[in-house]
């Protein structure tokens, strides 16, 4: 018999995504019998409001998840490689928004527009990876262009909010704009260089082959979850002066014919994705427009006339919802429904 509520905990509780966690689990009224909010002992201690209640927030150990089904947990990835184990053996489900687990070939990493069957492979070692923030936006676009027109290569230009990085980049570019207009000079902590007013074609640390960190999750994790390895994946991440949502400029080639009205149509059915796309009156997807939304905006559809089957287009997604909180509820929604 299903249960009627499912006790959850949130790790990482008071971090920009764990308190995007609580108001998507009461935005959705998501069956919760029992919330744990989790943190370290710089936060632990602090009361988070769920359904109209003060929650103190206790502190992450070994010993919190007894009782727990469901653990949503973006506490870092270097936490997660000590806790996300600890209550998956307590019996806990863990949905992890963090990097730690997502190419484990143990773990499902599980986008639910895209690859929702794959949840079942949970049962491994009772965790499921959501993907990175930028990965998400992008393979919701891509995957019915892939069932449609079967992709070849794709490549991705990003360009990334600070919230990707945390409520210290969100302080540091605000910091940076007042300091900026008081005509003095900008501290400098979070990023390697000043983000206001600039764009910064750096995110994660650099690997051996000249692609970022933040690269390399974008070219290995679109493969894994969209279950192809033949599709041949480039990137450029790069971080911009906006608070919320990323934007992607994409091109596309297929093996298939494809026309931009094609694309428009397959859209029309495609869950999770909003067009819009009327540049002659200026419309298109932009950071203010998916600030706060469900939805992964694409815009800009047009041909590439530089090879046979080509689509160039735009994507716009609020990073900490779709990109990360939100993902991970929508993951556990389809654990309670078919799953657990």
């Amino acid at each position: 018999m299903k249960k009627k509520t499912y006790n959850v905990a949130i790790a990482g509780a008071t971090g920009v995504v764990g308190r995007e966690f609580l108001g998507i689990l009461e935005e959705r009224r998501f069956p919760v019998g029992e919330i744990r909010l989790l943190a370290s002992e710089r936060s632990a201690g602090e009361k988070l409001s769920f359904r109209g209640k003060d929650r103190v927030v206790g502190l992450l150990g070994e010993e919190t998840f007894a009782g727990v089904d469901i653990g949503l947990f973006s506490p870092g990835a270097k936490v997660s490689a000590v806790y996300a184990p600890v209550a998956a053996k307590a019996g806990c489900v863990v949905i992890d928004n963090t990097s730690q687990f997502r190419m484990d070939p143990g773990v499902p990493l599980i986008v639910p527009e895209v690859n929702p069957g794959a949840i079942a492979g949970y049962k491994k070692k009772n965790i499921i990876a959501n993907p990175n923030c930028s990965t998400i936006q992008l393979v919701v676009a891509l995957k019915p262009i892939h069932d449609h027109f079967r992709i070849k290569r794709v490549v991705v230009s990003t360009y990334q909010s600070v919230s990707g990085a945390g409520r210290e980049a969100m302080d540091e570019l605000s910091e940076q704009v007042r300091h900026i207009f008081n005509m003095e000079s900008p501290g400098i902590k979070v990023f390697p260089h000043q983000v206001a007013f600039n764009c910064i074609p750096h995110i994660d640390v650099f690997t051996d082959n000249g692609y970022t960190k933040e690269e390399m999750k974008m070219i290995n994790e679109t493969k894994k979850i969209m279950g192809d390895d033949s599709i041949k994946v480039t990137a450029t991440a790069v971080r911009v002066p906006v608070f919320v949502g990323h934007c992607e400029s994409v091109n596309i080639e297929t093996e298939k014919k494809i026309t931009p009205e094609e694309v428009r149509e397959v859209f029309k059915n495609a869950p999770g994705i909003k067009v819009i796309d009327k540049p002659l009156r200026s419309l298109y997807p932009m950071p203010l427009d998916c600030a706060g939304r469900d939805e992964v905006f694409v815009g800009r559809i047009r041909r590439d006339d530089t090879v046979e089957n080509g689509i160039n287009m735009w994507i716009a997604a609020d990073n900490i919802r779709k990109g990360a909180a939100l993902n991970a509820v929508q993951i556990a929604e389809v654990l309670i429904k078919e799953h657990l």
